[in-house]
């Protein structure tokens, strides 16, 4: 997806700012679907693009981790969002394999937790997408999330992947959830295929850390059924299908 024209949400952060009586910064370059901008030197205000259906309930979230696996919110205004800032604030795609795969288990396993309204169940949303954004996956997704039955009863990140797992002091932390109800399996897949310098056609790094979310409580069929399905919507192609299909044969 190309960057969104953001015109309209900077102009809301100006105007929330104003009320606030807060000061921006400059926005951070690689904000391409938010304004996201510092607010001194320990909070961010971010303004979501009025596109951006996934991220609806962002704020509900980051109200019910309270700072328990992610950032902490610390004022809002409808979406608009007053968050701490996670410093130094590396994300964790430059650390070891094997170092990294357990800070985002240990990361994630704070945030899945029961939850109910207002977050929308994933499986009113899943047969869409599906629908359209068909691609060679399609098929087999299709097959695999007929039998699923997804919970409905935890909250999920929705994003979950290495660049949006940050070093906050002593510990990491989440950012920019794109929260539903739905499987915690649900949320590795999008781990599988990061960070964005790697392609998912390493057979053995891709079993390796499907079993580290085994081993924290996940269902291995259930992963291995949600990275076909969300592979088939979001565009997963040429080898990295191969391997996906290999994974639930």
């Amino acid at each position: 997806m190309p960057p969104v024209d953001l015109t309209d949400t900077k102009a809301e952060a100006e105007r929330v700012a104003a009320e606030w009586g807060i000061e921006l910064g400059t926005p951070f370059t690689l904000s391409r679907y938010s304004y996201v901008v510092p607010v001194g030197d320990d909070a961010v205000l971010k303004v979501p693009w009025e596109g951006d259906d996934e991220s609806l309930h962002e704020g509900e979230a980051l109200e019910l981790w309270n700072g328990n696996g992610a950032v902490r919110l610390l004022r809002r205004s409808g979406r608009v969002l007053l968050l701490e800032r996670a410093l130094p604030g590396a994300d964790i795609s430059e650390v070891p394999e094997e170092e990294a795969t357990a800070i985002a288990v240990e990361v994630a396993t704070r945030l899945w937790r029961r939850a109910g309204e207002p977050f929308r169940w994933i499986g009113d949303h899943v047969p869409r997408w599906l629908d359209n954004d068909p691609g060679e996956l399609t098929p087999l997704a299709r097959k695999l999330y007929a039998s699923l039955e997804p919970s409905r009863d935890w909250l999920v990140h929705g994003d979950f992947h290495h660049h949006n797992i940050l070093c906050h002091g002593e510990r990491f932390a989440a950012i920019d959830p794109k929260p539903y109800l739905g499987d915690r399996e649900y949320d590795v897949p999008s781990f599988l295929w990061n960070p964005l310098s790697y392609r998912m056609t390493d057979r053995g790094r891709t079993e390796r850390r499907i079993e580290a979310f085994v081993r924290a409580g996940l269902d291995d069929s259930r992963i291995r059924a949600w990275t076909a399905i969300r592979g088939a919507y979001l565009g997963a192609d040429g080898d990295e299908a191969d391997l996906i299909r290999s994974l639930v044969t």
